[in-house]
Parts: C-alpha cells; sequence; structure tokens
C-alpha cells in the first residue's frame, strides 16, 4: 500500500511538472512607479498564429491595469503590425517609443509573443510564450524584463494558459 501511495505521488509531480511555467526576471523596482504615465506598445508576433499579440495586448492591458496602473496609453491602431489584414511587422519600434515619448508617458511595455498555439497531436495542449520588457522614456533603458513559456491540459483554453504566464510573469513588477 505504501509503495502505491509513493509511485502516485512521483505519477502527480512528474504531471504537474508536465505544465510548468519557465520564467526570467530582472526588476529595478526602486525605478518603476505606479503612478506614473505608462504606455503599451506593440507586442511582435513571432508566431504563425494569426492576431497573437494583439491578443497578449488586451490581456497585458488588463494585467497591468490590475496592478494599479491607471494611467497606462495605448498606442494608436496605425502602429499595429498585426493586423487580419496585413499580417506585416508593424511600423518600427522606434516610432511607438516616439509616439509615448510626445504623449508624455515615462514607461513603455513592450515585447514579443514566441509561441501561441494549441500542441499538434492527440490531446492539443495549449501552449504560450511570451517575452516583455519595460523601458523607461526617459532614458531608453530597459529597467524590466521577464521571459516565460507555459503549457496547459488538452481541455484548458489557450486564453486561461496565456492569462495566467502573464499574471506570473508581471508579478514581480
Amino acid at each position: 500500500m505504501k509503495n502505491i501511495k509513493n509511485i502516485l505521488l512521483c505519477l502527480a509531480a512528474l504531471l504537474m511538472a508536465g505544465c510548468a511555467t519557465s520564467i526570467q526576471s530582472t526588476a529595478d523596482s526602486d525605478v518603476l512607479d505606479a503612478q506614473a504615465k505608462w504606455a503599451l506598445l506593440p507586442i511582435a508576433n513571432n508566431t504563425d498564429t494569426p492576431q497573437a499579440a494583439l491578443s497578449a495586448e488586451a490581456m497585458l492591458e488588463h494585467q497591468l491595469r490590475r496592478r494599479g496602473i491607471t494611467t497606462l496609453l495605448h498606442y494608436p491602431a496605425m502602429l499595429s503590425r498585426d493586423s487580419l489584414f496585413e499580417p506585416t511587422e508593424r511600423k518600427v519600434s522606434e516610432e511607438a517609443q516616439q509616439w509615448a515619448i510626445e504623449q508624455g508617458a515615462r514607461f513603455a511595455l513592450t515585447g514579443s509573443v514566441e509561441e501561441w498555439r494549441y500542441k499538434v497531436g492527440i490531446d492539443g495542449e495549449p501552449a504560450v510564450g511570451v517575452t516583455l520588457k519595460v523601458i523607461d522614456l526617459t532614458n531608453g533603458r530597459v529597467v524590466w524584463s521577464a521571459s516565460g513559456a507555459k503549457s496547459g491540459w488538452s481541455r484548458q483554453a489557450l486564453s486561461a494558459v496565456a492569462q495566467a504566464l502573464l499574471a506570473d510573469l508581471l508579478g514581480s513588477l
């Protein structure tokens, strides 16, 4: 009976490791100010999934507001690279940063989506990979960055896995 219990515990640990999140982040939290004006800049879509970056941006906007960033500007649609009708890259990110500076923003969140899909196979597990960074627009220095990946179970929604990953990544912000 004790052996069966140990085997079941080991199997449970292995199953949990299968959906683990890999996060690496750096933060200069003394510099970051939630009361400052922030801008959400375009997120690059490095996946084959159309509009993955737009989905990530919507989730990031919610997560930032939830963390007390109330003055949050969202870049103009004309700077978007991730449109359904023109799936080319956005205009250079320098244009978006320049727009944020002109709006008086102090910090800008940007990054990229590396994976945003359901894996191929019988189970079709959702998988998400994202890299984020916060730029101090007064000097162009990256003051915080994080990168992570997460996969879920076959019956989980891709958006649920993405929300969990983004919440984990922004947890150190």
